[in-house]
């Protein structure tokens, strides 16, 4: 009963409706289409009375109530708002990459790992999210060929110690990818890979190939009025989605750097709803968490 608006932007569904099979969403025992699921989740929510707006959001002004929400369509006023722009993996762009996209080409191991069990497959980082991606292949994969640019990683020592005991991993240092290869019948094959200090030129076959560069979140709207970490995430506060501004709430990958699975920008999601319903009825945050 609180006339909910849903702006659906540019591309409708966020990752999800790229993603070709879906395997850990709850409730499904088979593989699902990720188009299908969003789908579905919009039909729940037309159901209940939510109505959508195909628009892209250009601005915000979050200084006063009601919050001025403009499109390049239309200009929209809440009371409240809740922010699940979503994040987008970051690409290499090197040739081939867009090409074989969920074709042997993945930015999520622990979506997509099992599909290479048994695989010899290639991580493209240095960073936390690189060696982690790494150490979880290296339980499903034969062999993980982790390749940096760099002769060191950026990531934590403690994850850099682990992966140095994992004996199905190598190390690529000062290596950078050319251009993946494969076919339109196969998917990726393999990579085309130059170091950086020799220039010499060098092939890896592999199944898949993991893009482990970091996470983009859809927030340069809200620079300057919303607190963000340095990353450029957005800020919540503890066990809340509730924002540096009263009615104003985040969820999913907007705020979060650590998980970015479907099921827990879900149940963030529901947090949010149920955040901003009892903000609405003027209930304190720090009451409604307790």
């Amino acid at each position: 009963m609180l006339q909910p608006i849903i702006i659906e932007g540019e591309q409708i569904g966020g990752q999800l409706s790229t993603t070709s099979d879906v395997e850990n969403y709850p409730g499904f025992a088979e593989a699902i289409k990720g188009p299908w699921l969003m789908e579905q989740m919009k039909s729940q929510a037309l159901s209940f009375g939510v109505r959508f707006m195909a628009d892209n959001i250009v601005s915000v002004d979050l200084s006063s109530r009601p919050f001025r929400v403009s499109g390049r369509r239309d200009t929209y006023l809440a009371e409240s708002l809740i922010i699940c722009m979503g994040a987008q993996a970051q690409w290499t762009n090197v040739p081939g990459e867009s090409v074989y996209r969920n074709f042997g080409v993945s930015s999520c191991a622990t979506c997509d790992g099992f599909f290479y069990r048994g695989q010899e497959v290639a991580v493209i980082g240095g960073g936390n999210t690189a060696v982690e991606e790494a150490l979880l292949l290296s339980t499903i994969a034969t062999k993980v060929t982790l390749i940096h640019r760099r002769d060191t990683l950026r990531a934590e020592r403690i994850l850099q110690d682990r992966l140095s005991r994992a004996t199905n991993v190598e190390m690529r240092w000062n290596t950078v990818v050319e251009e993946i290869l494969g076919s339109p019948k196969t998917g990726a094959t393999g990579l085309r890979v130059r170091n950086t200090q020799s220039g010499s030129l060098d092939e890896i076959a592999v199944g898949g190939v993991f893009v482990a560069i970091g996470h983009k979140p859809a927030t340069s709207l809200f620079a300057g009025q919303l607190q963000l970490t340095p990353t450029g995430y957005i800020e919540v506060a503890s066990r809340t989605t509730q924002t540096n501004i009263p009615g104003v709430f985040a969820a999913g990958d907007v705020t979060d750097e650590h998980y970015r699975q479907a099921v827990t920008a879900a149940g963030m999601g529901c947090m949010a709803a149920l955040d901003a319903e009892r903000w609405l009825n003027g209930i304190p945050a720090e009451v409604a968490a307790a």
